[in-house]
């Protein structure tokens, strides 16, 4: 069984090939909201500083925090990385979900909090 950094690095893999198939102008579909649904499962804290998060719906990975911002990537559900810190951005509404926090990941792009498992940051509760 792979351990969760190593899943990580796979993952991490994967989306740097995903940026550079965007970055040679072959980007990813967006992901449109779903409608209606609940809020995702709740799960404990990862850290008082950064740590992992894990998507509990598909979503995308942004250059800025908000839709303002160009989409790098697309993720499935349970793609993880390493959150950063969190910050406030740009307000989103989606899946019965409604908040303007986005957590900055490892990369240095932004996923917003509602697609994470967890609170509103994915556990992640240092701020930017």
């Amino acid at each position: 069984m792979r351990s969760k950094r190593q899943r990580a690095v796979a993952r991490l893999a994967t989306a740097v090939g995903a940026g550079a198939l965007a970055a040679a102008g072959l980007t990813a579909p967006a992901v449109a909201a779903e409608a209606g649904g609940a809020a995702g499962p709740q799960a404990g804290s990862v850290g008082v500083q950064g740590g992992y998060v894990e998507t509990w719906i598909h979503g995308n990975v942004r250059y800025g925090p908000s839709t303002d911002h160009d989409i790098n990537y697309t993720v499935a559900a349970g793609f993880d990385s390493y959150g950063l810190c969190w910050k406030h951005g740009g307000w989103v509404t989606a899946n019965g979900i409604a908040h303007d926090k986005w957590v900055k990941l490892s990369n240095s792009e932004w996923i917003w909090g509602g697609l994470l498992k967890g609170d509103e940051t994915g556990g992640v509760h240092q701020r930017c």
